[in-house]
């Protein structure tokens, strides 16, 4: 192995073993071919979780392992990192002025949920046979030209060719809000003005969708009232991830590392 590339990771004179920043590696971006850069982010992420597991084993913290999913409990290394941090970071609730200015910077990012009436025609696929989903988007587009250059023949289009039961009456689906529908196909949703036909086919896990957006109603700005709670938590939430980030760099300050650059994290 090249010790340059892939130089040993030393914390406070600790050696952490090579297989744990290798393993790490698998959840660190970096470019195609270039396994130092992913090498680097896997160190410096070792690293900071190497001095969070030593601070807690010097204030005496056990391991508590919670339940975080249905039959799915914390590693001991994970709990008593949490516990480490739950002891560490004390952030108190932000109070009604804080609250106030925060929904006074743009009242109209607080809103109720948008009604979406729509209409769909559906190609039906697994999208995992790229042969059949190649079928698929042919037809799809196709379709769409069609759609694209007659709106009015939307309904008439659907009812003969969609996959979709919704094809009894003509590929309306109704009144759908965040949620009702899978994200993909949300996503295109929030695109679309009335009246607005979709430019380019939508994937799903069903197939390809071409969308109509028949009315939409736009969420109305909520009252600080009514948002009041939301908005202390974020804030709360924000102010917690500035504490814990001053937390981790008095330790990285205080700490002598070899074989990561934790200056850039």
């Amino acid at each position: 192995m090249n010790a340059a590339m892939f130089p040993d990771l030393i914390v406070n004179g600790e050696h952490v073993p090579h297989t744990l920043v290798a393993a790490e590696t698998q959840n660190q971006d970096a470019p195609k071919g270039k396994p130092g850069i992913a090498w680097r982010k896997a160190a410096n992420a070792v690293a900071i979780r190497t001095l969070l597991l030593q601070e807690a084993r010097s204030r005496g913290i056990a391991a508590d392992p919670q339940e975080v999913g249905p039959g799915r409990f914390e590693t001991d290394e994970e709990a008593r990192i949490r516990g480490l941090l739950e002891e560490a970071i004390d952030v108190g609730a932000p109070d009604d002025a804080a609250i106030e200015a925060e929904w006074s910077k743009d009242p109209s990012r607080f809103r109720s949920p948008p009604l979406w009436e729509v209409s769909h025609i559906l190609i039906a696929c697994d999208p995992r046979d790229a042969e059949a989903r190649d079928r698929a988007l042919n037809r799809a587009q196709k379709l769409l030209d069609i759609a694209s250059n007659d709106p009015k023949a939307f309904a008439a289009l659907a009812a003969r060719e969609s996959d979709c039961g919704s094809k009894s009456s003509g590929g309306a689906l109704g009144q759908l809000g965040p949620g009702d529908t899978v994200p993909e196909f949300e996503a295109a949703l929030r695109t679309l003005a009335e009246g607005e036909v979709t430019s380019e086919p939508v994937l799903t896990r069903h197939g390809y969708h071409i969308i109509r957006m028949d009315a939409l109603a736009l969420g109305q700005v909520l009252p600080l009232a009514a948002v009041r709670a939301r908005i202390a938590e974020a804030l709360e939430k924000a102010a917690w991830a500035r504490e814990a980030r001053r937390f981790v760099d008095q330790l990285v300050q205080s700490a002598d590392i070899e074989g990561a650059d934790l200056k850039q994290v």
